[in-house]
């Protein structure tokens, strides 16, 4: 695996020309754009020219934007096509985790889990499945895979790319896309460039430096275009002063010429603003509509503000990517039947292979037996995926609990522990008498109650508002004048600080606490039916019944030989953390439930990395993530070692909000004045750590196993362009395990650039019977070897003597040896 993806990824260069580049930095490494020849989809073939040169303006620009749908699937985008011409048109669907569209698909799990099974031939199937579902779903245009670097743990959408570490984001996203678009499905990676935070992502400047954007955020893109991805979408924020979708610097200088792509760029969605810079700079497509790139762009072609050249240009790069698929000739094999047994076999393992386990205290893990105690509202819940572009409707979804109890040999209780979605107000407490649990106002229609609402005593009361999440309007809900549930913008209307977002109904869910008086307070609901109806209902959580379900998870610890608690956050595209903290009352719970039974086992579906003050009282933690629609069974596998957990850590957790990477420094993040600075350069991640002396809760690329593996006699070499690293891996307990060892290389002493102390230069996923050893030859590619030149605009190898560390994660490593990187022929080891 390994040499494979070194390959892929390393500069095509002999020694001899890399020390012909030899400058007083260090070797400089010419990067030129990639030869047409043998390209996917490079230059345009005779069939796009005849057919360019029977286009009218009108039917070339309207190639170049969306449109909307005659015969919907429910997809993000539309484009018509020309059917005088026979150019058919493009269905386009987002798809980080399946294919979203309002039908079936195969729910797979988050790509971040994806991601940290370490293992780019499973990230190659997983893209199979999409590319497969993509086109038996009517789909032309696969809106994913994203490979923004995860910077901050504040990120929304950290759960739908892959990793802090480029090497590993670039090995996964270009397997991916192989997989995507072998199925005949065009691939479109995102968001181009520096989208790395939600929060005021439609207007913030992201400021950063070349060599970052080169060594941290841009490998992943450029591996995406090596692997031929078909299409690029451009970002909403603005880089160095500039939009993103008319940045020339990254739509022309680096995208175009410097890595030879020949795709096409479109806007994410509503991310255009302007028709003249935009095209110029070289953005081909704006999505989802035609504001900038229909009429205007018309216009500013007849007035001479763009010259027709520069049209002609961005149509024969959507027509040169058509053509390559066989979509312009009828090539394209058939569209094949969905394959719902093999999608959700390869989601299944996708979810064994990530889930990692980050604690494991006492022999907790593996579970034995039965008496066991599930406790948490999403361990009868199914937790399948993240809000936004990432939501799939599953072919089915299983409830953790229920696949526990289908595995477990004996007893299995069930504690809720936390209420979500509230309970029922007594009738009494209304005056007049209110139906709270189920008002349906039909379209068209209004409805009005005005009456008060007693509460017997002081309390803290949790109102939880249910309403169908299709209606166009919301219950308008005022206590003594105060207006509960404000109307929110954009996702932030369901994803409410990470509380879960839906009720198991599948209705939205809105939630507000108030310190209750005891006594009457004056109630006004309002409602519209809008033009599609609307069913809402009015539930409590108070003080009293929180006590009460709390006490309840307790008791059922204290009489169960295991808890197994099911923690979560709800996260969404649009909307960032807060904090790293659960949400709700969640760490009270676990303190509560550990206290009352030390072998406690966390399960935590979450977004990204998490604070855990309470982990020294847990006796195991495993991570899972979003698990897609196979989450319950492969929690259940691993819980009772079925599996091993093979999953290891993309990206470093944090011990909490005041030590990472963009913490105390608001600069950083969010941002001021509109404006974020990576002045951290490309000490992002463990690079940090390992920068600043600080200590992560856990270090990236750690996951624990149910058995033990000891390192030996490490040997490392420059040959053939690259460091091979030699080692011996021995499975030292008793059961067969799975292991991630990783290597990382130091400094070049020979560089005058900012570097990392150490860097991730590769890793092989190994499964090891019980007792056995294998030697182990993972290659370091003169890419990670290297540090871009920011004067020269070049990659530099780092030369002389390097370290080398092999380890089971950058915080766990256990051998090092050394290797002389001189960029000729073989160097000496030690």
């Amino acid at each position: 695996m390994s040499e494979t993806v070194s390959r892929r990824s390393a500069l095509r260069l002999t020694a001899g020309a890399i020390a012909v580049a030899a400058a007083a930095t260090g070797p400089l490494i010419p990067l030129t754009p990639a030869a047409a020849a043998g390209r996917p989809g490079a230059g345009a073939g005779p069939r796009v020219e005849r057919l360019l040169a029977r286009l009218t303006l009108d039917e070339k620009i309207s190639l170049l934007h969306g449109a909307t749908d005659p015969d919907s699937l429910g997809q993000a985008g539309y484009v018509p096509g020309v059917p005088r011409l026979n150019i058919p048109p493009l269905r386009l669907a987002d798809g980080p985790a399946g294919v979203r569209i309002t039908r079936h698909a195969t729910a797979l799990p988050a790509p971040v889990l994806l991601a940290s099974a370490f293992d780019p031939e499973l990230a190659r199937r997983y893209g199979q499945v999409i590319g497969r579902e993509g086109r038996a779903l009517g789909q032309d245009v696969l809106l994913s895979p994203m490979v923004n670097t995860i910077r901050t743990p504040y990120a929304g959408r950290n759960f739908e790319t892959f990793s802090e570490d480029p090497l590993l984001a670039s090995d996964v996203v270009a397997a991916e896309i192989g997989g995507i678009q072998g199925e005949g499905l065009i691939a479109t990676v995102k968001h181009f460039a520096l989208n790395n935070q939600e929060k005021d992502r439609n207007s913030i400047d992201v400021r950063a430096d070349e060599q970052t954007m080169h060594e941290i955020e841009l490998r992943g893109f450029e591996a995406a275009v090596d692997a031929g991805t078909g299409a690029v979408m451009g970002s909403y924020n603005k880089v160095n002063g500039t939009f993103a979708c008319e940045n020339k610097t990254l739509l022309t200088d680096i995208l175009r010429d410097q890595w030879g792509f020949t795709g096409w760029v479109m806007t994410d969605w509503f991310a255009a603003h302007s028709t003249a810079a935009a095209i110029t700079a070289g953005l081909d497509m704006e999505m989802p509509d035609d504001t900038y790139f229909g009429a205007a762009l018309k216009s500013a072609v007849r007035n001479g503000g763009v010259a027709e050249a520069y049209v002609d240009r961005a149509v024969r790069r959507v027509l040169s990517v058509m053509d390559r698929f066989g979509l312009l000739d009828g090539s394209a094999p058939p569209r094949p039947d969905r394959d719902a047994a093999a999608g959700a076999a390869v989601a299944l393992e996708v979810a064994k292979a990530g889930a990692t386990l980050l604690r494991n205290e006492r022999r907790t893990l593996p579970l034995d037996g039965g008496g066991i105690a599930v406790i948490g509202p999403t361990g009868q819940l199914p937790f399948v995926s993240g809000g936004g572009s990432a939501h799939v409707i599953p072919d089915r979804a299983d409830s953790p609990l229920d696949a526990i109890r289908a595995r477990a040999k004996g007893t299995v209780t069930y504690a809720l522990g936390e209420d979500l979605f509230g309970k029922a107000v007594p009738a009494s407490a209304f005056s007049p008498a209110l139906a709270s649990e189920g008002q349906e106002v039909a379209a068209g229609k209004t409805w009005e109650y005005d009456g008060t609402l007693t509460a017997g005593e002081d309390d803290e009361w949790t109102f939880v508002l249910h309403f169908s999440s299709a209606a166009t309007a919301r219950p308008k809900v005022l206590l003594d004048g105060e207006e509960l549930f404000p109307l929110a913008a954009g996702y932030g209307e369901y994803f409410s600080g990470g509380l879960v977002a839906l009720a198991p109904d599948g209705l939205g869910v809105r939630r507000k606490t108030v310190q209750l008086a005891e006594g009457a307070h004056t109630l006004r609901i309002t409602a519209d039916g809008g033009d599609s109806g609307l069913l809402f209902r009015l539930r409590r959580i108070t003080g009293a019944t929180r006590a009460q379900d709390l006490a309840e998870a307790v008791h059922a610890a204290q009489v169960a030989r295991h808890a197994v608690l099911f923690a979560y956050e709800d996260a969404t595209e649009g909307l960032d953390r807060t904090t790293l903290a659960l949400p709700g009352h969640q760490e009270q719970l676990i303190r509560a439930v550990t206290a009352a039974n030390p072998r406690t086992t966390v399960v935590l579906n979450t977004s990204s990395s998490t604070s855990m003050p309470w982990l020294a009282d847990t006796g195991a933690v495993l991570q899972m993530y979003y698990p897609g629609q196979e989450g319950a069974a492969a929690t259940a596998a691993v819980l009772f070692g079925d599996s091993d957990p093979g999953g290891r850590l993309t990206q470093s957790f944090p011990v909490d909000d005041d030590h990472h990477p963009v913490a105390g420094d608001p600069r950083r993040y969010p941002g001021v004045d509109g404006t974020e600075e990576y002045s951290e350069g490309i000490h992002v991640g463990y690079r940090w750590y390992d920068a600043q002396g600080v200590r992560p809760l856990f270090p990236f690329g750690h996951g624990l196993s149910y058995t033990s593996f000891a390192y030996s006699d490490p040997q490392a070499h420059w040959t053939r362009g690259g460091l091979e690293v030699t080692f011996t891996v021995r499975n030292t307990g008793r059961r067969a395990g799975t292991e991630v060892p990783q290597v990382y290389v130091g400094r070049s002493p020979d560089v005058r650039l900012d570097q990392a102390v150490r860097v991730l230069g590769g890793y092989r996923r190994l499964a090891l019977r019980a007792g056995e050893r294998r030697r182990v030859t993972v290659r370091v590619a003169a890419r990670t070897l290297s540090s871009w030149d920011a004067q020269h605009h070049r990659w530099t190898l780092g030369t002389g003597r390097r370290t080398v560390w092999v380890g089971a994660s950058s915080g766990d490593l256990r051998l090092r040896t050394s290797a002389q990187v001189d960029g000729r022929g073989d160097g000496g080891h030690r």
